[in-house]
């Protein structure tokens, strides 16, 4: 089961809006996409929050681009930023991404963005959103969203 970016904030407001907060944080976060040969492959990225959608632009013919094109299954970890404050916690979204050639889709997303063009488009289907934080200096507290669950909070010490 997937679901969008819209579905994931009516389900589960206080986390996507926290889990947007920590991706606006920084301009760059870390894309994890499957090589041909099924290792790991991670990348630099940008990504944009807009009409209901997480959208991830690529330069075109990029290497995560033909990834993804290949093997949809992503991770996206946000920048932590310096030093180790991580300001509202560790965030990382899993899912699928779907290469968006609709030129009016495409012609929307950049008249909000302005991106270099050509560029890959991708819509994400999300399968986890994750956030991981300590709390009072002794907890480490993992949220866990799925679609169609209601977030399952994890505290270890």
């Amino acid at each position: 089961m997937t679901a969008n970016w819209a579905t994931f904030t009516a389900a589960e407001p206080d986390l996507a809006a926290i889990v947007e907060t920590r991706f606006g944080a920084f301009t760059h976060h870390i894309l994890a996409t499957v090589r041909a040969d099924g290792s790991p492959r991670t990348s630099g990225l940008e990504v944009r929050f807009l009409d209901g959608e997480l959208w991830l632009g690529m330069m075109p013919d990029s290497l995560k681009a033909l990834d993804l094109r290949r093997d949809a299954r992503f991770a996206l970890q946000a920048n932590p930023g310096p030093g180790t404050d991580t300001h509202g916690g560790d965030v990382r979204v899993s899912g699928r991404a779907v290469e968006v050639t609709d030129a009016g889709v495409k012609g929307a997303y950049m008249k909000e963005v302005e991106p270099p063009e050509p560029f890959h488009l991708f819509r994400t289907e999300l399968t986890e959103v994750v956030r991981t934080y300590v709390e009072d200096e002794k907890y480490l507290v993992v949220q866990v969203w799925k679609p169609g669950e209601p977030v399952r909070t994890l505290k270890r010490t």
